[in-house]
């Protein structure tokens, strides 16, 4: 492939990409803290008998950036459709789903069915920020 035509594809997606984080940065004000991440597939013995359903009642497909939160990071604003980016992932997710009550600051990855790669992620301790929606004036 033409060198030109692959330079001019990469400055159409930053340039894309650029307005995209400008348009978020228009809507959300955002926060960073400090979590516990591990990573989730959507398989019945990690979950329950209907593990396509999330507890917001979205559906669950693989490579979906989605993630689930502990429910006291809901009373910290990270509500259902909450954007966040994780620390180690170049995209956005959305908080789809919610644990277990004795979970505490913590998130779980959406991984689809792809067990290795949940394992292989394990837990670990990092940043994640994520945007509360600006009041509208």
């Amino acid at each position: 492939m033409n060198y030109r035509i692959l330079i001019g594809i990469a400055v159409i997606l930053l340039v894309f990409n650029c307005k995209e984080e400008a348009k978020l940065k228009d809507i959300y004000e955002w926060k960073t803290i400090e979590v516990t991440a591990t990573a989730y597939n959507s398989l019945a013995y990690q979950t329950n008998s209907n593990p396509n359903i999330t507890a917001f009642g979205d559906s669950l497909k693989p490579g979906l950036k989605y993630i689930a939160v502990s429910r006291d990071l809901l009373k910290m604003g990270l509500k259902h459709n909450t954007p966040v980016k994780i620390e180690g992932f170049d995209s956005i997710y959305l908080v789809k789903d919610k644990m277990n009550k004795r979970w505490k600051h913590r998130i779980d990855i959406y991984m689809g069915v792809d067990v290795k790669a949940a394992r292989k992620w394990g837990k670990k301790k990092i940043s994640i920020t994520y945007g509360i929606p600006k009041k509208q004036d």
